[in-house]
């Protein structure tokens, strides 16, 4: 049995719903990371499915990682809320419960916060279908995102962030069913100044599951506005530049 560490370096977060599926593969690629000091905070939002049992599995070999059930389910939002008031690390990570970790990925971001000063940092993904399969292999971001680039190019995935809260502070995602991750990254370069630093390697595989929120375009447009004009408060001129940027940013990005 591995034994925990007192004081971890990297608290990783992943809301967990009905992710039986594909979740073993996302634990796996967790405890397979060539830096070992880190707590996995789980935070299962009322499944129905086997999850939990699943993550207790682990957990009774693995005491890093932590398990939290909520008792009424309350969405992404509050799952990861829940575990940031948990979590111990100086560094925070989070990954969804359908990808997965290339193994170097905490070893790589971390060295480059730490020699760089990086409050903030993202890597570039690869895009896979239900089964694993390669749709493509390299999702390429800007090298750094600032404020008014990410109101243009939201294309940071949630499963590729690290964050300083040494730096950032002690911050929490908005209490929206849809699009928290975009909205908590805006909410962090207004009120600090920090940019956004890509890492240019992809190490991350973002599973494309069919239904799944992040699946729907329609939807994605919907939330996109919903964050420039009612979380962020835009006046609605800079709301539709930054979506028309957005727009055009997405359709390149599929290219």
């Amino acid at each position: 049995m591995k034994n925990s560490q007192v004081q971890p370096d990297i608290s990783i977060i992943t809301p967990v719903y009905n992710a039986a599926r594909f979740l073993a593969e996302t634990i796996d690629s967790v405890q397979n990371q060539s830096f070992r000091n880190w707590e996995y905070i789980l935070v299962d939002d009322c499944s129905q499915d086997e999850s939990v049992a699943l993550i207790q599995s682990y957990q009774r070999e693995d005491k890093r990682i932590k398990l939290i059930q909520l008792e009424e389910n309350s969405g992404a939002a509050v799952a990861r809320n829940t575990a940031l008031e948990k979590a111990q690390g100086r560094y925070i990570a989070f990954i969804d419960s359908d990808d997965r970790w290339v193994e170097d990925k905490l070893a790589e971001q971390l060295t480059l916060m730490q020699t760089e000063n990086y409050a903030f940092t993202y890597t570039n993904f690869a895009l896979v279908s239900e089964d694993g399969s390669i749709i493509k292999e390299k999702i390429k971001l800007p090298a750094k995102l600032d404020y008014h680039g990410l109101l243009k190019n939201t294309a940071i995935a949630c499963s590729t962030v690290m964050l300083d809260r040494q730096q950032v502070g002690d911050f929490r995602m908005p209490l929206v069913r849809k699009g928290q991750d975009t909205a908590t990254w805006l909410q962090i370069m207004r009120t600090t100044g920090v940019s956004a630093y890509g890492l240019d390697r992809v190490l991350n595989y973002y599973r494309q599951v069919e239904g799944s929120i992040s699946s729907n375009k329609v939807d994605a447009l919907k939330r996109t506005w919903n964050t420039y004009r009612n979380l962020e408060q835009l006046p609605l001129y800079k709301c539709i530049y930054y979506f028309c940027h957005y727009v055009v940013q997405a359709i390149l990005r599929r290219l």
